[in-house]
């Protein structure tokens, strides 16, 4: 099958991609670069870069005849999204509806996205979050993610497209960007080969729900290969505090140095952590990688890196 990657450049995209390709599918990749880097793009895939709002897309889809989306292009930045929501909801919801209706005109049979399990849900009301917890993000990226399902739903009720929606927990693991405010495990990482001290906001209670990428790229696989539509949580079901990252971390690295403690962020999630229970029925997936075994790889990833 021909497949579109869009954020192929990426952290998440491009390892799908390359699962994609082992798998024996044709592989295209839009990314404008703006945050994947060149060297994670898999040689055997087509590369296309290109805004997803891009009015030129159309050609593309037209040319190309896709089976099928992956939306994995996106804002990311929780806090610029508080900056500047307008921004982001040109790339998160406005970006992302030009693929869906390209889609639709083009005969996609399926879209998988790229959702949020913490910035859709916000404060949990209860441990773990399914799928039928309220959801009520306290972000412009939040509030966009869930408008982005809720497009989902709407074409698939007027024009038939299928669609997963993974609510993706704290994904972690080797090609994620080091800088920046998203993933911490990343940034520790790179921080302590670097030799410079890393940052706790906070207490470091604060618990998330870890998802190794090996297991994300299973999961994406999975919703390929089924006929599920609908939303699903992908995580591990399992809460883990900063502080015990930290430690953890320090531990594989060898760092000497300890944690220096800021204020906490105002509005930060102290605990986030999603119920599984519907992926397994779905998608027949349950992650495989622990949570020991997960950063013990991202560390050796990040000790081969080299330093900018």
């Amino acid at each position: 099958m021909r497949i579109l990657v869009t954020g192929g450049a990426g952290f998440i995209g491009s390892s799908v991609a390359d699962a994609l390709l082992a798998a024996g599918h044709e592989i295209d990749i839009l990314d404008n670069l703006s945050t994947g880097l060149r060297k994670n793009l898999p040689a055997q895939a087509k590369f296309i870069e290109m805004d997803i709002a891009d009015e030129a897309l159309k050609e593309v889809f037209e040319e190309r005849q896709y089976g099928a989306v992956y939306h994995f292009a996106a804002q990311l930045d929780v806090r610029r999204s508080v900056d500047d929501p307008k921004f982001d909801t040109e790339v998160n919801v406005l970006g992302m509806l030009n693929i869906l209706q390209l889609s639709v005109a083009t005969g996609v049979k399926k879209v998988m996205f790229a959702s949020s399990g913490g910035a859709i849900y916000g404060e949990q009301d209860y441990f773990p979050a399914d799928e039928k917890h309220a959801t009520e993000p306290a972000s412009p990226y939040g509030i966009n993610k869930l408008a982005g399902e809720k497009f989902l739903q709407y074409f698939n009720q007027t024009s038939g497209l299928e669609f997963v929606a993974l609510r993706f927990s704290n994904v972690y693991g080797p090609r994620q960007n080091p800088f920046g405010e998203a993933g911490v495990i990343a940034i520790f990482s790179y921080r302590m080969f670097d030799g410079k001290q890393c940052i706790i906001f906070g207490d470091g209670k604060q618990t998330r729900d870890y998802v190794f990428i090996e297991d994300v790229v299973s999961a994406c696989l999975k919703a390929l290969e089924t006929n599920y539509t609908g939303i699903v949580n992908i995580g591990t079901g399992v809460e883990t505090d900063l502080l015990t990252i930290f430690t953890e971390l320090k531990r594989l690295t060898g760092a000497d140095k300890d944690a220096q403690h800021d204020p906490a962020k105002k509005g930060e999630q102290m605990r986030s952590v999603l119920n599984i229970g519907k992926v397994k029925d779905a998608l027949g997936w349950e992650p495989q990688v622990s949570l020991q075994d997960g950063l013990a790889k991202t560390v050796e990833f990040f000790r081969n890196q080299e330093k900018v």
